[in-house]
């Protein structure tokens, strides 16, 4: 039996943890839900009740239908994702293998189901959870952005803020953060990487949401994956690269 009392969350004990994770359903709305991601997973930090409470998530995303289990893969995911957790704490993908095993084939259940994933949001977001789980750094997180069609990411070379734009507003960089409601800063077109010449984990992301039915998301991640220019200096970076350095940075 595990004692709570003796681990920790965001606000101090984790007494309360149990009866949150026996409230959970599959609603997103749910109150809980709200609850148990400020106490697990609070600004991206972790704790030693995160990961206590993994084999409830597992269950409950066990138990649910594949429409309805996103939330506890969500939350799992982004636990075993994070890299800010206390010092004395495993590695989760040594210490919760099998649960991690579980989540996965889950994960991947979801994502082939059409009442799930035919929608953009929930896809990118389940394909992030697998790469959490997959011990990917970075893009587990920064596949949501996707969807936001925007990264705000530093010039690697006079370290402005540059605002990588590539979406229904266009395809872009730009200094200026209300770029949707003016046209006024300078605005460097994007050069999207041409899907023949991407490798590795951009070739893999391109080829599966081709295959899954998503062209829009492997059309934006040619600009992900891509290169800018500094809307400030004109210096060119490859866009991964500088979205990894910001994720360093914080």
């Amino acid at each position: 039996m595990t004692d709570w009392s003796r681990l920790h969350h965001a606000y101090g004990t984790a007494e309360d943890v149990p009866a949150l994770l026996a409230a959970m359903t599959p609603d997103p709305a749910d109150d809980t839900w709200g609850e148990l991601w400020s106490r697990l997973y609070h600004q991206g930090s972790v704790y030693t009740a995160s990961y206590a409470a993994l084999p409830a998530l597992t269950a409950a995303a066990r138990r649910w239908p594949p429409t309805e289990r996103r939330m506890p893969l969500f939350l799992a995911g982004s636990v075993i994702g994070s890299t800010d957790r206390p010092d004395d704490t495993a590695d989760p993908h040594r210490s919760h293998a099998a649960e991690i095993a579980e989540l996965h084939a889950l994960t991947e259940e979801s994502l082939h189901d059409p009442g799930l994933a035919a929608d953009p949001g929930n896809y990118a977001s389940l394909l992030g959870t697998l790469l959490h789980l997959e011990g990917v750094e970075v893009w587990g997180e920064q596949l949501d952005a996707l969807q936001e069609e925007e990264y705000e990411v530093a010039c690697p070379a006079c370290e402005t803020d540059n605002y990588v734009v590539f979406g229904e507003h266009g395809h872009f960089t730009t200094t200026d953060g209300f770029y949707m409601n003016r046209d006024t800063a300078p605005r460097h077109p994007l050069r999207p990487r041409d899907p023949a010449e991407l490798t590795g984990l951009a070739r893999r992301l391109h080829t599966r949401t081709t295959a899954d039915g998503h062209p829009d998301l492997a059309r934006k991640l040619t600009y992900v994956f891509g290169a800018a220019d500094c809307a400030d200096c004109g210096t060119g970076f490859e866009v991964a690269e500088a979205v990894v350095d910001r994720w360093r940075d914080c």
